[in-house]
């Protein structure tokens, strides 16, 4: 397991942590239901009642944010694994594909990623929210299918650099089957970088739903959404700054911590 060396470390790991249990027990932490309406409290500064303020609406922004860790945390966890999968996949094909019997599948999974990597990922997100529509399962597969690209890449970098290297002709020459050779040296080797950019990956997903959110791609109003907050919180920025500053802070945060772990995993990696 890979060591917190430096205090920003320890510092990425416990604000992840606790928004990961903002995220699991959100009605434990949030003083407010979150689409609770009091119009008679609207626009009210932080105070000790309302740490981050109130809405339009009276909601308390606070307990907004707190809910809206769990829908931007399972967007952004759910789109990376399922672009890792995508890209694990792809990468293989593209990278494993040996010898003139396969070299019509290498060549369709280098084209393929070529093509998809050519896109800026938000383009072609949006791309994809305007085939299926709006909502949290479009944006989730638009994020995954935008960045499986990046994954698949490494994947095939790394499958490819394993299977002409020493360990792995070594096993040929002891007899090893494919499948233990794959199972055994390919695979690990070409997986533990990958592992590292998608913590990475994660925090890049975050940004990228709040995006979509923020242009009102994602979740519908009037669920507490990052990125749908700061879009609601855009027409009063000299009137209430805390209905965007807050959330925007949350997404900050999100990135440069799971940033900070990404990096102390790719040391640690370099130490070994």
């Amino acid at each position: 397991m890979s060591k917190l060396r430096t205090p920003v470390d320890w510092t990425a790991a416990i604000v992840l942590a606790a928004l990961v249990l903002c995220a699991i027990a959100p009605a434990l932490l949030a003083p407010h239901a979150p689409l609770d309406v009091a119009p008679r409290d609207a626009f009210q500064p932080p105070s000790l009642t309302h740490p981050f303020g109130t809405d339009d609406s009276g909601r308390d922004v606070l307990s907004r944010v707190i809910f809206g860790a769990r829908d931007s945390l399972f967007i952004g966890v759910t789109a990376t694994l399922l672009g890792l999968v995508c890209g694990i996949v792809l990468g293989a094909v593209a990278g494993g594909s040996r010898g003139r019997t396969l070299a019509p599948l290498r060549f369709i999974g280098d084209r393929i990623i070529e093509a998809l990597f050519s896109f800026p990922s938000l383009l072609l997100a949006l791309l994809l929210i305007a085939l299926r529509g709006p909502g949290v399962a479009s944006v989730v597969l638009a994020v995954a299918i935008s960045t499986a690209p990046g994954y698949a890449r490494m994947v095939r970098g790394g499958i490819r650099q394993t299977l002409g290297s020493g360990p792995v002709e070594a096993a040929h020459l002891q007899g090893d089957g494919r499948v233990r050779i794959w199972a055994r040296l390919v695979l690990p080797s070409a997986m533990r970088p990958v592992l590292v950019l998608a913590t990475l990956g994660v925090g890049q997903a975050v940004v990228l739903a709040a995006a979509l959110g923020f242009l009102g791609l994602g979740s519908p109003p009037p669920a507490p959404e990052w990125g749908a907050m700061l879009n609601a919180g855009r027409p009063y920025l000299v009137k209430a700054w805390w209905l965007t500053f807050f959330p925007g802070l949350m997404i900050m945060l999100v990135g440069v911590a799971t940033t900070a772990l990404g990096r102390a995993l790719g040391r640690e990696r370099r130490y070994e």
